[in-house]
Order: C-alpha cells, then sequence, then structure tokens
C-alpha cells in the first residue's frame, strides 16, 4: 500500500462529495474529511504556517492565505467559480479563544474580537448556502454567557433555513487516545434527521480491571502506549530527521495511523536545556510538578507540569506548548524527553503520512490547535451514512437530490 499523500486517491475522484475549510489552521477537520470520503477543494487561514503546512498535505485543493473577515464572501465564491448551494458542506474551526478556561473569566466577553470570528464563519454559510456545516469549537462557548452565542448561532442558521444540532464531545470516546473536550454544531437543510455518531470507546462505569483482558477492547479507550509504542526510543538530543520504526504495529490505532507509511516523521524531538533535563530526569512516569526535587522545583507552577506520562493512561489536552516540559504532562513515558510532534500528532488522531513543516515551535502550534481528525472522521461518516440510508445513495448524490426539493 502506497503512502496516500502522495497518491490520487477515489475520494479525490469525480463526483465526490466536494468540502471547504474555512479557519482550516494545518488541515485537521480536512484530514477527516477527506478520510470520510469528501474531496476538500478549499482550505483558507490567516497563518501563513498553517497554510504551509494544509498545502503540503492536501496539494489538490486551493490553500488561501487571507483575513476572512475583510475577504467578501462572493468574491471567495468566485475564487472558486461556485454556485450558491453548489458546496456540499462547508466547515471549520473559527477561533474562540474568548471562551477558552485558559482565559480569566474577567477577560471573557461576548464581543471578544476572538469570538466574532464565529459569526464572520456564519456569513460565509448565510453566502455559499452549503448542504451541510460542521463547525467546531472549544466546549465552554456551548454553555458561555448563559448560552447566548450558541442561541446566537442556532437562530442565525434556523433563520436561513438550516435544522440544527449540536453537542460537546470527548475524542477519547471516539478513539482518539486524548481527553480533549470540543462543541460541535450540525445544520443541514435537507428533509432528514441528523444525529452525532454514538461513542464507540466508552469504558462501561462498572467494568472491572479484569475485564481489560476480555474481547472488548475496541470499547475501551485507546491507551498513550496503543497509540505511540510503535515509534522509535530517541534521545531528547538526536538530530536526525527520519526514523525507521521500533517494531510492527501491535494495536489496531497504530495499524490505522502506519497507513502502510515505512519511515518515521516529524519524530525529531526539541533538546532539553539541562535543568529541564534533570528535573524530567527526577521523575517517574505518572509524576509532575510536585514531585520534583526542592532545589529542582521552580518557583511556581501547577500539577501537571514536568509530567510525564504513563503507558496506560489516555493522554490530556495537547495544547500548543507540547515541546515545552512546564507547560503540561509532555514527558515521554519511557524516554527522557517531551513526546515529538510525530507524537502528539498521534495523539491527535493525524495518520503518519500527515507532514508538518515551519519551526518546532510553529509545529507545535499546528498539532495542538487542530481538530482531531479521527473525530472529525467520525461524524462525518455518520452524517453521511444517514443522509444516504435516506435516499439509498452515495451521499453526494443524496445530498444533492435532496436539496434540490427544498
Amino acid at each position: 500500500m502506497g503512502d496516500p499523500l502522495h497518491t490520487m486517491s477515489h475520494m479525490e475522484s469525480k463526483g465526490t462529495a466536494l468540502a471547504i475549510d474555512l479557519f482550516c489552521g494545518c488541515g485537521g477537520i480536512s484530514a477527516g474529511l477527506r478520510d470520510a470520503g469528501f474531496r476538500v477543494i478549499a482550505g483558507a487561514d490567516i497563518e501563513p504556517h498553517y497554510i504551509c503546512t494544509f498545502r503540503h498535505n492536501f496539494p489538490a485543493a486551493q490553500a488561501v492565505t487571507d483575513d476572512l473577515t475583510r475577504l467578501d464572501p462572493a468574491e471567495f465564491m468566485q475564487r472558486f467559480d461556485l454556485k450558491v448551494g453548489q458546496l456540499d458542506i462547508l466547515a471549520g474551526g473559527p477561533p474562540c479563544q474568548g471562551f477558552s478556561k485558559n482565559v480569566p473569566r474577567k477577560h471573557r466577553f461576548l464581543d471578544d474580537p476572538n469570538n466574532l470570528l464565529v459569526l464572520t464563519f456564519i456569513k460565509y454559510v448565510e453566502a455559499l448556502q452549503p448542504k451541510f456545516v460542521l463547525m467546531e469549537n472549544v466546549a465552554e462557548m456551548k454553555n458561555g454567557f448563559e448560552k447566548s452565542y450558541t442561541q446566537e448561532i442556532v437562530s442565525k442558521l434556523e433563520g436561513d433555513g438550516y435544522r440544527v444540532s449540536y453537542q460537546v464531545l470527548n475524542a477519547a470516546d471516539y478513539g482518539v487516545p486524548q481527553r480533549r473536550r470540543r462543541a460541535f454544531f450540525l445544520a443541514w437543510k435537507a428533509p432528514l434527521s441528523l444525529r452525532f455518531p454514538s461513542a464507540t470507546h466508552v469504558r462501561p462505569a462498572n467494568a472491572s480491571a479484569s475485564l481489560s483482558l476480555l474481547p472488548w477492547l475496541e470499547w475501551q479507550h485507546v491507551t498513550v502506549w496503543e497509540a505511540i509504542g510503535d515509534l522509535p526510543s530517541i534521545s531528547h538530543d538526536d538530530g536526525r530527521k527520519t526514523f525507521k520504526y521500533r517494531c510492527e504495529p501491535f494495536t489496531e490505532y497504530q495499524r490505522n495511523m502506519r497507513r502502510g507509511c515505512t519511515l518515521v516523521t516529524n519524530h525529531s524531538p526539541r533538546a532539553l536545556a539541562p535543568t529541564q533535563y534533570e528535573r524530567l530526569a527526577s521523575l517517574k512516569p505518572g509524576q509532575g510538578y510536585k514531585e520534583l526535587p526542592n532545589h529542582l522545583r521552580p518557583k511556581s507552577g501547577y500539577s501537571g507540569a514536568y509530567g510525564r506520562l504513563t503507558k496506560d493512561m489516555i493522554a490530556p489536552t495537547i495544547t500548543r506548548w507540547v515541546f515545552h516540559p512546564g507547560s503540561g504532562r509532555f514527558g515521554h513515558p519511557e524516554d527522557l524527553r517531551v513526546i515529538t510532534i510525530r507524537e502528539a500528532a498521534r495523539l491527535q488522531g493525524f495518520p503518519d503520512s500527515f507532514e508538518f513543516v515551519g519551526t518546532y515551535t510553529q509545529q507545535a502550534g499546528q498539532v495542538g490547535n487542530a481538530v482531531p481528525p479521527l473525530l472529525v472522521r467520525r461524524i462525518a461518516e455518520a452524517m453521511m451514512g444517514q443522509a444516504g440510508q435516506t435516499e439509498g445513495k452515495g451521499f453526494s448524490e443524496a445530498a444533492s437530490s435532496l436539496y434540490e426539493r427544498l
């Protein structure tokens, strides 16, 4: 099996459902849509280094570096010769940092410019009139400001003729080896009911440890080592660009991520400063800031700082600071180093064929800010399946025929 990144797949063939990804970042949503069978024809983002990675991984798509708040949606449509209602799905994750739990409450405002990008996304929905809409955002957005933003989003979409469903999902419950809660909005005009997919990896609350030996493993959360255990062991100052895999894949997750790749890229670690190395070396897997010796402990910090992952845990949320040991539980469970970009990408659900470009900190930002492709794939596949079942056709045909009735 060849590397899917460099070959034209059936998903990019004529007749495949068309998708555009706004505020696309490096392409997490696009990767999930592509895996679900969509043809991604364009991605747009204001950050040039994000677009460089998008362009590298979606060579057949148009990569747009522009400020969408200033770009007229009509002009955007003209660039791609798109007619109203022609697009199958408009997707995106407009930044909404004013709702992030990392922002102090006193600094969260309804009219925060970061939050208004959501309204920009809706303006593009109103202009393009796609058959379906998928929007992602931070979990806090759903209930923020007494749910006023959610109500405003739903009201605007319903006023434009869409039916809307929204839900907060935890990526870990859908096979992503990371606890990451995000709000998703689905909107559609076709006369059907769309439901979010049921969780696929939820461990029953009353399950005992002994049950892990039974053949219901697919219902358990994917752990750190099940996700990255086949990636090569390296030192924190290894400067090589490509690596061979440590071993054959020993979990289904690893097989899904490798997809025929024979070399590991984006696995070069970021060298640690002497004090950073000493701190990690003094800790066992599962330990962190509180267990640091007094002479190595920083004057201030929090429990996750300098934390080392354990093999059997689900990873905490991967952030843009994944390269810095003092910014979270990003220490490798075996090697004395922080996890690499590739390991962080694995924990986000990016396939190994997806390559990140730019400086190390830029790549970390791309991975940390991305929407997990595997979660998007599960949402998109569920949506396509429901639309297809309604008409007994493929998604593109079903979406088109349902839309034409309106």
